[in-house]
């Protein structure tokens, strides 16, 4: 159980994570349209982000909720990826983090759905279609972006060569990923990071944009070692919550 419980929290917190950076931006997008669909793919998120809770509260007992997870845990104990809670630096950045999970996401919710676990596969199944617009999204942005002013180009290259070395932890096994996937309940994220590095190599060049070629990689967040990022996020996602004691989403 414990190490289930664990494996839930590295699928939701990036999920989590992601969302709260997104919902900073509701209102701010450069056009009505993105702002929207921004908003949307937020709410996507949490939506997925509650399911894996409510699942992981199940796990754990002692009268614990999805909103104990999600609000009253420390910064160590949350095990999301350091890639989602890079800032919102500009829009080319926003745009690349979110192509750089969604298409890890995409390869991992499509396998997820195999899972003998049913509560596991149930929540892929459920998510499969939302995270694919996901890609579709920050994809087709990505192009746009990449082959479209001088601006847009430097401004979209600047993103994915500051991301990319936190794009490698997406595959890092933590020991509880490690056990799960031994039961076979689990994916094993390090079977597709060929795949992975290929499809987003393949559209990066179709936006007349570099691969990068750094071999320099960062990880910690899975371990539960972040960024100086994360406790800006966390002091404001639990703020009502530790304010307002037992409020309900």
């Amino acid at each position: 159980m414990n190490n289930l419980y664990k494996y839930l929290l590295t699928i939701a917190d990036n999920s989590l994570i992601l969302a709260q950076r997104l919902g900073e931006l509701c209102g701010h997008g450069p056009s009505l349209e993105t702002d929207i669909a921004i908003t949307n793919i937020s709410l996507d998120l949490l939506g997925q982000t509650r399911s894996y809770y409510q699942y992981a509260a199940k796990l754990v007992g002692e009268n614990k909720t999805e909103d104990d997870i999600a609000f009253l845990r420390i910064e160590r104990d949350y095990k999301n990826c350091l890639l989602v809670e890079q800032p919102n630096t500009h829009f080319g950045f926003v745009i690349g983090r979110q192509y750089l999970f969604d298409v890890y996401h995409y390869m991992l919710i499509e396998k997820l759905q195999n899972s003998p676990d049913e509560n596991l596969a149930a929540i892929a199944k459920k998510g499969i279609k939302e995270v694919s617009y996901h890609k579709r999204f920050s994809g087709d942005w990505v192009k746009r972006l990449g082959d479209g002013t001088e601006e847009s180009n430097k401004k979209m290259q600047e993103a994915i060569d500051d991301l990319w070395r936190y794009t490698n932890e997406l595959f890092y096994l933590t020991e509880a990923e490690k056990e799960v996937v031994k039961e076979g309940i689990g994916v094993d994220v390090s079977s597709f990071k060929e795949e992975y590095y290929k499809e987003v190599s393949e559209l990066l060049t179709e936006a007349t944009l570099t691969v990068p070629e750094n071999k320099y990689f960062t990880k910690g967040g899975k371990e539960g070692v972040h960024t100086e990022h994360m406790g800006y996020i966390l002091a404001e996602l639990q703020y009502m919550q530790r304010t307002y004691p037992n409020m309900n989403w």
